[in-house]
Parts: C-alpha cells; structure tokens; sequence
C-alpha cells in the first residue's frame, strides 16, 4: 500500500502541524512515527547523560498524549526504539513510502539524521516545512545572514514589519494506513537508572499543555499579573510553565499567541500579557541565531571565538551541580533542578552567573548540565543563553555578574523558596538566610545550623572572585550592547 508518513520529532502534537496536514491532503492513506533513538540518551562532551529522568518521563507522557490525539483523528502512530534512519527504511519493508512528511530541525546532529534517512530512500519524496517559530522564516523582514546582534534591534523590526501566520488546522477525516503493530511506548526509566522521587507537577502531552494554558490565561486570570510575578521561583503560578510544551512542541507557538490575542479581546491587554509574547519573542530569536551561527553556539569561545581562560574544576563543578556552594539562592535551584527537572528563569540567571562569573568555569559544563536535566530543554535557548550568560554570545556585555545575595534577599524576601530546598536553614530567621556565613558562632548555634556540616561555607567570596574573572574578560573581550528589562527567556 502506498502510503504518506509524519515523522513526528520535537512536534508531538496534532494541532497547527503543517507536515501532518500536508500528509492528509496527499491524497494518500497516512501513518504518523515517532523514533526514540538511542543518540538522545547517550553522554554529553563532559559525560552527563543527553537526557536525564526527568526529561525522558515528560517525553514518553507527550508521546503517549500524541498516539491518543492521532487516534482521535484517526490515524495511528507507530513507536519503535531505534535510529530514524533505520526504522523508517525497515517499516519501508511493509509500507511503500510514497511521501515522508517532517518538520525542520537546525541542529547539526538533527540535521545528519535527515541526511542518512534520505540516502536510503530513491524513489520516496521528502518534505519538511519550518514549525517551531513564532514568526515563519519566510516572513522575516531581513536575511538570517543580516539578524541583528542585538535583540532590541531585532525586537523593532519584528514587531514594525513582520505579522503571525494563521494556525493550520487540524485534519479530519484522513485515510488511514491499517496497521497490526504500532510499538509499545516505552515505561520510565527504559533509558535512565535513576529513580524520580519528586512530586508530579509537569504533566506531558499537547492535552495537559492545553489544559495549563487554560488555567493560567482564562480559568485565573493569573496572565493578567504575569509580569509582576513571573520572577517568583517558588509556586508554580508564578509564571506560565508552558516552556516544557513548547520545548517539545506539545504547543505551538503560535497556539499560545493567538490563545493570548484571545484573551486580550475577551478579558485584558496590558504589559503582562505583552511579556509573555516578548517571551516568544526571545525564543524566535535564539533559534535564529541558532541558525546563524550553527555550530559555533556549541563552541568554547562562543559565536565569536572569544578566549577566556575557562576553569575546569571538577570540585567547584560537583559542588554546583549538587547545591553545595553556600550560597543559598544558588544551591535551592541547582537542588530542584536536580529533584524535578525545572528552575525558574531567575534562577537560571544566577546560577549561570555564578558558575561562569564566580566560580570562571567553563559555561558548556552548565549548558550540558541544564540539557540533562530540564524538562523544558530546547537546544536554541539553552546553548543561546549559556553563551549570553557567559559573555560569548551575542549583545554580550563583557562583563556583567548577578550579586546571588542580593538576588536572593529580592526575589525571595521570605526565604520561604530557599528553606523549601535547604531545611538545614529552617529555623534561620529569614532576613539573615542570605546572609548565613555572616552571622557569628553564637548566632548560628542559636539557629541550629554549622557552617561546614549542616551546609557547607561559601566556596568564594563574592567580590573578590568577580573581580579576577573580570580581569580575564577585560583582557577576552572588549565589545558592548545595549540592555534591555530582561535576559532571554530559558
């Protein structure tokens, strides 16, 4: 039987999925496949695990979404373990692949996939189509070679000279290819041996992506006040918490912005709902300079080759990597990071900033860091804004530093957020949490907590420490940019 396929990748949705209605239109019956390929779950450079445990949960939840979505149109989707390239040319064995339907993917190890799945196949006719941005490339008011560094500029011409497609919709009614087998989607921890332990709050799948949108834009009303708390770190309504749909298109981006023009024509339009497309905005942008710049966003010197004389201590890493830096906003994150696989964006920000401005060690060790572990990982945002935190990518500033205490003593004025994730500091009265290694012997007998046992000294000394890697950027770099409200959305 001749028959159309949708190879489904970072697009695990029915909904605004161009490849897939293309496929419908074809004329031919069509089978939707989804390969977990054993690539993703290899190490990374510096041996972290591609995807960690809490990724690869979210992952297979999404694909056990997308099988019940085909389903309800009427196609279904075959799941194997294995690479594309070899399990689409084995199932060429028992469907004559006419056409192969797939979103565009601009990384290189995506892109070399797509060149060996091609070679195998003469006769079958390949179609790929761009859907992971908000805006379509082809409506860009300037060539990707001519992007501008700076995402102010960017910003101006966006909004002055480019508009947001239409969704497409979704396909009714479609022939379907009769399959006996369509794979066993694979449990939890198929891949990872370690255990999660941490409460389920990030559901999987375009239909629990719909239903936290909803929640969050019409059901609360919370969007309306998105710009004044989405730099809380500890609730979950603090901010959207639509990145991980996003990030493994679960949601369109376009989905999420004609949803928020909905809510704006129905509700409210203020500088809240404004951020959260800015947001979108930052997204697009990264991808771009993904684009741009390829391989280069991967490089130790950044887009632009810049040398700074990263530091690769393995004790300052591990102490990082496990919450154990004695600076309290810095460890909370690095430890929910670890037990749930999310960390707001403030928190990013610092951390980022102290491993790179503080500690001076190399930004990549952080980069693969967070692609282990975030279950909202996306390739363009995250090695973008590493490289934009660690002052080697673009609009980087030369040098620029989060004060982690004063961070901590803003965002979290409480401390309730740093007591959730340090309990060693619970009885520490809250304004001197941020604080902790300046109280005396007295003080912190009084609250129960030694320095050193029950959490650990500061590794370095906030001032001094910035000032000598200050030294090493002013010797590296010696550009400028202009600054805008926020750094770029992970």
């Amino acid at each position: 039987m001749k028959a159309a396929v949708v190879w489904f990748r970072n697009d695990l949705r029915v909904h605004d999925h161009e490849p897939l209605l293309r496929a419908s239109q074809s004329g031919l019956p069509v089978v939707g496949v989804y390969c977990f390929d054993p690539r993703s779950f290899q190490t990374t450079h510096f041996g972290f695990p591609k995807t960690g445990p809490h990724r690869e949960r979210f992952l297979i939840e999404s694909i056990k979404n997308l099988r019940e979505n085909m389903a309800k149109i009427g196609l279904s989707l075959i799941v194997k373990i294995g690479k594309p390239e070899e399990v689409i040319f084995e199932l060429s064995c028992s469907i004559d692949i006419e056409k192969l339907y797939y979103h565009e993917e601009i990384g290189s190890e995506e892109k070399a996939v797509e060149v060996n799945l091609k070679s195998r196949f003469l006769s079958t006719a390949f179609y790929s189509y761009y859907g992971h941005n908000l805006y379509h490339i082809e409506d860009l008011p300037f060539e990707i070679d001519a992007l501008p560094d700076v995402f102010t500029n960017f910003r101006k011409m966006i909004e002055n000279k480019a508009s947001v497609r239409p969704m497409f919709p979704t396909p009714r009614d479609v022939k379907s290819v009769p399959i006996i087998n369509d794979g066993i989607i694979p449990s939890d921890n198929v891949f990872n041996d370690t255990q999660i332990q941490s409460d389920r709050v990030y559901l999987g799948g375009a239909s629990e992506g719909k239903k936290r949108l909803k929640h969050y834009f019409f059901d609360t009303n919370l969007i309306s006040l998105y710009k004044e708390t989405r730099n809380g770190m500890l609730e979950i309504d603090d901010s959207s918490k639509l990145s991980p749909y996003l990030a493994h298109g679960c949601l369109s981006p376009r989905f999420i912005y004609w949803q928020l023009k909905e809510y704006e024509k129905t509700h409210v339009k203020n500088s809240s709902t404004y951020w959260l497309y800015f947001e979108l905005l930052w997204r697009d942008f990264f991808w771009l300079v993904h684009f741009k710049f390829k391989n280069k966003l991967f490089n130790k010197g950044g887009l632009y080759n810049i040398s700074i004389p990263w530091s690769t201590n393995k004790e300052m890493i591990d102490a990082w990597i496990n919450g154990q830096t004695g600076y309290p906003l810095i460890d909370a994150n690095m430890l929910e990071l670890k037990t749930t696989g999310y960390m707001s964006n403030r928190g990013r920000q610092n951390v980022a900033s102290f491993l790179t401005k503080n500690l001076g060690c190399d930004w990549r060790f952080g980069a693969e860091w967070f692609e282990s572990c975030l279950i909202d990982y996306d390739v363009s945002s995250n090695y973008g804004n590493w490289c934009y935190s660690a002052g080697v990518g673009n609009d980087s500033r030369g040098f620029r530093v989060f004060n982690v205490a004063k961070q901590g003593k803003d965002y979290d004025r409480e401390a309730k957020y740093a007591k959730k994730w340090l309990p060693a500091l619970k009885e520490v009265p809250s304004q001197y949490v941020y604080d902790i290694h300046k109280l005396t012997a007295l003080e912190l007998l009084e609250y129960n907590v030694s320095l050193g046992l029950d959490y650990p000294q500061p590794m370095v000394d906030l001032s001094a420490s910035a000032q000598r890697q200050r030294k090493d950027y002013e010797k590296a770099l010696d550009r400028g940019g202009e600054d805008e409200d926020t750094v770029g959305v992970w």
